[in-house]
């Protein structure tokens, strides 16, 4: 018989609900295409244009072997260490891969996306093991690989499946069956039908993202300098998913998975009253209730 989990009820903390807040914050309302927009000086829709038909085939391909390339130094191993996130060194690293990157162009991309992807993983890893995470266990490894997929909405998914939570249970049959897989087999290969369909599923919303960092550097006269930014940009985006993603899964090990469910729904409509100027800036920030 299977074991249940039984959580006390608690009173979520102060301080949980603010780091809560910045979660939503960071998971539902900071857009990759806005970061890319202050940079470029142009919606992303508009740069989207100029980016030939052609190169779909190529984004295509690259997420296709960034995502494995990943995968592979997920499940070679990530190290538990003590001390904060290192975001400053890893915005470094990406920097310097997308100043190449924007020098040759989208012919680099099957090159330079399989880097700049591995450090994103790293930086991920970071801010996972910063929120007491254990890098060993399958399930860490796999919820790492799950942030590529949460930063970006699938151009099929409807309204419902676009949010934070929505995202999860979408992938959340995948993401099981990986873990079992990898805790069971000890080692795997990235070409295993169940990491496969992990792979697949979540290059189905990491390409949106790669397609919108493409579509940035393709605007004339974006070169290596901007290049630079657009893949610090990449970065600083990914970490901040990240941030959110293992801050929620932090609280839901401390509290009833569904009171930080509940509570997330209810500092999501802040922050869209905030967004739509119902509400102020200061009432998202971890307001009680």
């Amino acid at each position: 018989m299977a074991n249940v989990e039984i959580f006390e009820p608690r009173e979520i903390t102060f301080e949980d609900r603010q780091a809560l807040a910045e979660a939503v914050r960071l998971l539902e309302y900071t857009s990759f295409a806005a970061r890319l927009s202050g940079i470029v000086g142009s919606t992303i829709g508009m740069a989207g244009n100029l980016v030939p038909r052609a190169a779909k085939n190529i984004v295509g391909k690259a997420v296709d072997i960034a995502l494995r390339t990943a995968m592979r130094t997920a499940i070679k191993g990530m190290r538990n260490k003590e001390g904060p996130a290192r975001t400053l060194a890893h915005k470094s690293l990406a920097t310097l891969s997308g100043a190449a990157g924007g020098a040759l162009g989208i012919a680099a991309l099957p090159i330079e996306l399989p880097v700049s992807t591995v450090l994103i993983l790293r930086a991920i890893a970071d801010v996972a093991r910063a929120e007491g995470e254990d890098m060993h266990d399958p399930d860490t490894i796999f919820a790492c690989m799950e942030v590529f997929a949460l930063g970006s909405e699938n151009p099929t998914d409807d309204h419902m499946d676009s949010g934070y939570f929505g995202v999860r249970a979408v992938l959340a049959k995948s993401v099981s069956e990986a873990t079992k897989y990898l805790a069971a087999q000890g080692a795997a290969k990235d070409s295993a039908p169940i990491l496969v369909k992990l792979i697949s599923d979540i290059a189905a919303r990491f390409g949106v993202i790669v397609s919108q960092k493409i579509a940035a550097q393709a605007i004339p006269v974006i070169g290596a300098i901007a290049g630079a930014g657009i893949n610090y940009a990449f970065m600083a985006h990914f970490q901040g998913i990240a941030r959110g993603h293992f801050t929620v899964r932090r609280l839901e090990k401390q509290y009833d998975p569904l009171t930080i469910r509940d509570e997330y729904d209810r500092l999501a409509k802040v922050w869209r009253d905030v967004q739509s100027g119902a509400a102020s800036p200061e009432s998202a920030q971890g307001a009680r209730r």
